[in-house]
């Protein structure tokens, strides 16, 4: 089934199907039955039974032959009682403690998933590249193998820079000794005035949250440029 805005589905015939659904159900559980609602006023959903109504009425002219304002007309209260549907279904079904998970999926509404899948960090750093952006400023431009200039793997938050400024390259990147969080580029990054001539060598790792927790990706590459 198609679905936008959550759980409401896309195609008319859907729309309508699920519409007449929630109605249905919200009155079978307010009928007085144990365990029944009583969180929903019977306004509510009197306003509920009018606008599916009202919506059943225009969706069924269009389901012979029609004319073009009879569409708009029904194209029109498709986006109204879309609206109301949705703002029952968010002030009374979606959140109450009454309406159980059960109850959620016999209407066609979405239950969240309690267990969060993990999410595996990659096994490469990010590829990336430093450009000079003015006295003491450099830039770092980081990608996802040939992936657009910031993009990051499904799962992962940001990248963490590892850095350092010495006179030729570190043995290995854990001897970078400061690190900054990142989750846009370019991430500038401001040297001390007595650091420029030097150069700076940086080396990258995905995260998958702030502060390595979840798994960090492996190693980059270490890469340097002079500190303008």
């Amino acid at each position: 089934m198609g679905k936008r805005n959550g759980s409401i589905p896309g195609p008319d015939a859907e729309f309508d199907v699920f519409f007449k659904n929630i109605g249905q159900y919200t009155e079978m559980k307010c009928g007085g039955g144990a365990p029944d609602w009583t969180h929903i006023p019977p306004e509510a959903r009197a306003e509920l039974a009018r606008q599916y109504a009202a919506w059943q009425a225009a969706y069924a002219v269009t389901l012979v032959p029609c004319t073009s304002p009879q569409t708009a007309e029904k194209n029109r209260l498709r986006k109204v009682s879309e609206k109301a549907l949705r703002d029952f279904i968010n002030i009374y079904l979606r959140f109450h403690p009454s309406v159980t998970d059960e109850d959620k999926r016999n209407m066609g509404l979405a239950v969240p998933n309690p267990t969060k899948t993990p999410v595996t960090p990659p096994k490469e750093g990010p590829s990336f590249n430093i450009v000079q952006l003015g006295p003491r400023l450099l830039g770092v431009n980081y990608c996802f193998d040939q992936g657009r200039r910031g993009s990051k793997p499904p799962g992962v938050k940001g990248a963490r820079i590892y850095y350092g400024v010495f006179d030729g390259p570190p043995q290995e990147q854990k001897l970078l000794p400061a690190s900054v969080w990142s989750t846009r580029c370019p991430h500038v990054i401001t040297f001390r005035e007595t650091d420029r001539g030097k150069r700076a060598w940086f080396a990258l790792r995905w995260e998958v949250r702030r502060g390595g927790k979840g798994g960090q990706s492996g190693w980059s590459e270490m890469v340097s440029e002079i500190i303008p």
